[in-house]
Order: structure tokens, then C-alpha cells, then sequence
């Protein structure tokens, strides 16, 4: 089984970038979970809520250990979440297209975090056709 899919069975995500500003893809991933049925928290500093739902401003404020993160943000932002995940025992990361780099990656394989590099709104597409 493709990483992709192993991950994509998993239900309780966290969007690393969550925004309010529906052009981004901050808000398209983080609606598009919730819309295919994931339990998905929204991380970002910036928002006290998105949607109504509340908005956490880090991975370890989270009522709940999220079995994925999904990354929309710099990789130079990323490092720290890739800490704090490794930290908190997650075991998943998708990185979305921008938001890593060589420096990252090697972070996430030192930490034995499992990671793909790819869209989630593509592979949920696939998922449901």
C-alpha cells in the first residue's frame, strides 16, 4: 500500500497553515477534510476560529493527538512543527507542495517521522472518484 493511502486512512488530521481566506490553501485543505469526513483541527497562531471551529495555535494546544499533519506552511516555519510533532509522538506528515525543502526532509527522516511529499486535495480526488 502506497504511504498516501495508509495515511489518507487515517481520521484525526491537523492543517499546519489553516486560514480563513478561502483562496488559500490553508482553508481549501482544512475544508476539504472536514468535508470527506476526517476529524480535522486547524493550526494557526493567527485565528481564534475558522469556520466557527476553534483554531489552535500550535500541535501541542490540541485537545487530541492528531494521527497526521498536514504541512501548509515555509519549510523555514516547518522545522518547529516538525519538532514538536516528533515531541508529541506523531508518526505522519504531508507536506504539500512549497512547503519543504532538504533541510526538512532530513529533520523529519532523523525524528523517524513517515512523510509524503504531495497534494492531499489531488490524492482526496482520487480517493472518491
Amino acid at each position: 500500500m502506497r504511504l498516501e493511502d495508509e495515511m489518507l486512512r487515517k481520521k484525526r488530521w491537523a492543517v499546519v497553515g489553516a486560514s480563513t481566506d478561502p483562496h488559500k490553501f490553508g482553508y481549501k485543505i482544512y475544508m476539504k477534510l472536514k468535508r470527506f469526513g476526517y476529524e480535522v483541527y486547524p493550526i494557526n497562531p493567527g485565528y481564534s476560529d475558522i469556520e466557527g471551529d476553534p483554531c489552535y495555535g500550535s500541535l501541542s494546544a490540541l485537545p487530541v493527538k492528531p494521527d497526521v499533519v498536514d504541512m501548509v506552511v515555509n519549510p523555514r516555519i516547518g522545522v518547529n512543527i516538525i519538532n514538536e510533532a516528533s515531541n508529541l509522538g506523531i508518526k505522519y506528515i504531508w507536506f504539500q507542495p512549497g512547503t519543504f525543502n532538504d533541510e526538512i526532509i532530513q529533520l523529519a527522516e532523523d525524528k523517524n517521522i513517515q512523510y509524503v511529499k504531495n497534494c492531499v486535495l489531488t490524492e482526496l480526488d482520487k480517493m472518491n472518484k
